[in-house]
């Protein structure tokens, strides 16, 4: 699969020519501003929107089937927003107007389609993208609601398509934008359900029996096991504040998100934006095709790993990350005082 070396992220939202073509009309007369949406691949997060107006964002976004690296030495088909799983992360602001371009890659064996939770109107999208192959769709939607919201694919039967890795993210900035953090980075966790048990080598298919009765043989984030460890793992310095977009694609298993060896300063209960903060917490719950923001202060250096609690989906399964942070010790807040032990291989 293309993505699980190269890609295609999250979003950046570049500002081109203001008012070229046909623009769209605000209620004030006035002519929006067009923005074309620049894709990266996760777990990089789009840079925050420095724009003080509504804009029109063009989205040009492909569906595709592809093979692509599950485990190692597993193989898996691929259905993506993008090349991606997850899909690229949007990030636009509130009040602007959202023209979604969904084109199915000309080589696909199946119709595909979008539903953005952000989305007010007619199956989130779903209802006006039902594209064969080689076809492309457009609509328009206004953000409205402020938060993080999850995108997946509604063509039936609905389950294979987000089991198969058809699902992303969808930030909404508030009018005056987020508080600063110096990194931002995206994770969604996903099910994956395999004919063969966890880690059987060689090319899996979907397992459909499985996957209805919800026993999948991977849970893992940003689309394969161990895309967050080693060269993957996610970076930060002591003394940098943290932000993690935490997306659960589901399509049947609830997160229980934990980062060990750290405590989340503020987190966003449901993603919701402009509603109370919940603070020092441990762990929080991100239900499927549901999400939620996490901040941490990284205070000491070393690393640290990201889980889903149910802590066998971490260890056998593939739920797990990790961030390594740099910078000098914190005898003050952590130190070991047997080290001759500390030097022993841990579970963390």
């Amino acid at each position: 699969m293309r993505r699980l070396t190269l890609i295609l992220p999250a979003v950046a939202i570049l500002a081109v020519l203001a008012g070229t073509g046909a623009a769209q009309r605000r209620g004030d007369g006035g002519a929006l501003p067009e923005v074309k949406a620049v894709l990266y691949a996760p777990p990089a997060a789009p840079p925050p929107i420095e724009r003080s107006t509504a804009a029109k964002v063009v989205v040009e976004l492909e569906t595709t089937e592809q093979k692509g690296t599950l485990a190692s030495g597993v193989e898996y088909t691929f259905w993506t927003f993008g090349g991606t799983v997850p899909g690229p992360m949007l990030r636009v602001r509130e009040g602007d107007i959202v023209q979604i371009r969904l084109t199915n890659q000309a080589t696909a064996d199946n119709t595909h389609s979008i539903d953005l939770h952000a989305v007010t109107g007619p199956g989130g999208g779903a209802a006006v993208t039902q594209i064969v192959p080689g076809e492309q769709g457009i609509f328009e939607w206004k953000a409205l609601n402020p938060g993080l919201y999850v995108y997946h694919c509604a063509t039936p039967h609905v389950p294979i398509h987000i089991a198969n890795g058809m699902y992303g993210m969808v930030l909404v900035e508030p009018a005056k934008g987020l508080p600063h953090v110096e990194r931002e980075y995206y994770v969604m966790q996903g099910e994956f359900y395999t004919k063969g048990r966890t880690m059987t080598p060689g090319l899996q298919p979907f397992d459909p029996e499985k996957a209805r009765d919800e026993r999948p043989e991977y849970v893992v984030f940003n689309g394969r096991m161990g895309a967050l460890l080693n060269e993957g793992a996610l970076t930060a310095r002591t003394g940098q504040t943290v932000r993690l977009f935490v997306g659960n694609g589901g399509p049947n298993l609830v997160s229980s998100f934990h980062v060990i060896g750290e405590v989340f300063d503020r987190v966003y209960p449901e993603a919701s934006i402009g509603g109370d903060l919940k603070r020092n917490v441990q762990t929080t719950l991100v239900p499927a095709g549901g999400a939620a923001i996490v901040e941490f202060k990284v205070d000491v250096p070393g690393r640290f790993l990201l889980v889903d609690h149910s802590i066998s989906r971490a260890m056998d399964k593939g739920a797990l990350g990790s961030i390594v942070v740099t910078g000098d010790d914190r005898p003050d807040i952590f130190r070991s005082l047997s080290p001759e032990i500390g030097k022993r291989h841990s579970g963390h």
